[in-house]
């Protein structure tokens, strides 16, 4: 089966190699050619454009970072879904905004294409070790076409429900990351200033009711302020602005995402964008 990967970042370069190592035929394309020189190297095909990376493929998969990224891609000049073939299955594995991809998702139907949006989580360790959870929406039966694809790239795969269902489910896991980041953050804050052996605390209360996996993956990197991204700030925000968005338009009140949402906005503002969520801690400190 011939797939068009395009976005080869942080996550996609890792979840493309799988595909290539589970035997799938790559083509691929990226705005910066020089982040995909290892899979060039490995074997993938390089195209010159998102619609030239589409033309001809079985498949294609989109993993690129905003809303206006996901809406050039797909519906721009030379975009995909001008140059996909009838019958092609597109996968938008972006976190982006829900009424976007319901509205790209209508009109690859109207094409003859397959539309499925299936954002990720699990970071870049989750993306290098495939251990990514995959939430899809759209229909049952694309789903269980795709499901040997995206069984290269995570663990956790379900279907949400229809188009759109996939990214409002990965909404509602980024609200509830943001309070437990910040929540950890908050924790180690307080450790430090009653003096506590800040590791062996974490260890004590992430064997409790308070364990999960941000307090046992970012709260260690807090400790060694190890701030490289496995997912940065700049993208986070662009999440819980999505999230906040969505809420807004069903009158939904969410303080923790708001307050956390307000938290990072003053660390981007402050130029640290490109670290990892992790940082937080510096906003306590």
């Amino acid at each position: 089966m011939n797939i068009g990967f395009i976005g080869i970042g942080v996550m996609g370069e890792s979840m493309a190699r799988h595909l290539m190592r589970n035997g799938y035929v790559l083509t691929v394309y990226n705005r910066t050619k020089s982040k995909a020189e290892k899979l060039l190297e490995e074997g993938a095909a390089w195209a010159e454009s998102a619609g030239a990376c589409a033309r001809g493929q079985d498949v294609v998969i989109t993993m690129v970072g905003f809303p206006k990224d996901v809406e050039e891609v797909y519906l721009g000049e030379d975009g995909i879904l001008e140059n996909a073939q009838p019958g092609a299955t597109l996968i938008d594995m972006t976190t982006t905004s829900p009424a976007l991809w319901q509205r790209i998702a209508a009109e690859a139907i109207k094409r003859g294409l397959h539309p499925l949006d299936a954002p990720v989580s699990g970071g870049d360790s989750g993306a290098r070790n495939a251990t990514l959870s995959i939430m899809v929406g759209g229909s049952k039966e694309d789903f269980e076409a795709m499901r040997p694809i995206f069984a290269c790239m995570g663990k956790s795969i379900t279907l949400t429900g229809g188009p759109g269902c996939g990214q409002h489910t990965k909404m509602a896991n980024q609200i509830a990351i943001a309070g437990c980041v910040a929540g950890v953050a908050e924790a180690i804050r307080y450790g430090e200033a009653g003096g506590l052996d800040i590791i062996n605390m974490l260890d004590c209360i992430s064997a409790g009711a308070a364990g999960s996996w941000q307090m046992s993956n970012n709260g260690r990197k807090m400790v060694a302020e190890d701030y490289a991204p496995g997912f940065f700030i700049k993208h986070f925000i662009k999440d819980m602005r999505i999230a906040a968005e969505e809420a807004g338009k069903r009158e939904l009140e969410l303080p923790v995402l708001e307050q956390v949402l307000s938290i990072y906005e003053r660390m981007q503002a402050q130029g640290m964008g490109d670290l990892g969520t992790q940082a937080i801690i510096e906003a306590y400190r």
